[in-house]
């Protein structure tokens, strides 16, 4: 008999351990965005260990949604192999170690989808804004590629950590044009603000193209102050193939 090698999931773990989550919390965060997004999950501890050691290499298309809404990443930037459609993955063999002895009987009906279509936003865009700094009295603009993904009217941005010395994040709400939520970004550790966290609210409207959002940030100053200023999304690529990605994760400088 020959011995099947696993490959530990490094990429998965480095993503949680960078969201400072235990696996608990990660199972957790998961069953949560399940519920959000109509499709329940009995994701735990267990099952978490089993993807990051690899025992799982893919999972389960209602698992590998939830990761996306949590992470804000696609599922090709995890650290899972790809799986045909169609195909049986390893977590639907019989692990009765997935999911809680109640499971089967607790489980809630999954809530009907809203019939709303919503237009796809999904892709690498180009994050654009301006902001002006009191202590060197100037303006600046912050520019990261960003990946963006979309369950039902929610959308995640998270930039692509080549293309800025500072990571961004956006998590927002579509409702026909106007695209609101909040911001957060963790500044360059050996930059100006050392690593400063600054976070705040946005609102842009879409235009009809999709090719484009623009509209304002505001955030809080260094003093408590209330800052605000332009912010732009500028489509460039449909597609969120970690090839892609790769080709958008460069200096957008």
């Amino acid at each position: 008999m020959v011995a099947v090698m696993t490959v530990p999931n490094t990429a998965l773990r480095a993503v949680r351990t960078g969201m400072r989550m235990s696996q608990d919390d990660l199972a957790r965060a998961l069953q949560a965005a399940g519920h959000r997004v109509g499709e329940p999950n009995d994701a735990n501890k267990r099952l978490v260990q089993r993807w990051e050691s690899g025992a799982i290499a893919a999972p389960r298309p209602v698992y590998a949604r939830a990761l996306e809404v949590v992470t804000g990443l696609p599922i090709s930037l995890l650290g899972f192999v790809a799986v045909p459609d169609g195909q049986v993955t390893d977590d639907q063999h019989g692990g009765h170690d997935l999911i809680s002895p109640m499971s089967s009987l607790a489980t809630p009906t999954p809530r009907p989808r809203p019939a709303t279509a919503h237009r796809s936003h999904e892709g690498v865009w180009l994050s654009r804004y301006q902001y002006y700094s009191s202590g060197r009295s100037d303006s600046f603009a912050g520019q990261h590629f960003v990946v963006v993904l979309q369950h039902g009217d929610r959308l995640t941005a998270r930039s692509l950590p080549g293309s800025a010395a500072s990571s961004l994040s956006l998590d927002l709400t579509v409702d026909g044009a106007v695209v609101t939520g909040t911001w957060v970004e963790q500044t360059d550790p050996t930059g100006y603000y050392r690593g400063a966290r600054y976070h705040g609210a946005i609102q842009l409207l879409a235009e009809p193209t999709g090719r484009r959002m623009a509209g304002k940030w505001v955030g809080f100053g260094k003093d408590m102050d209330v800052n605000t200023g332009p912010w732009e999304l500028v489509f460039q690529d449909a597609s969120t193939s970690k090839a892609t990605l790769d080709r958008y994760n460069t200096s957008t400088m």
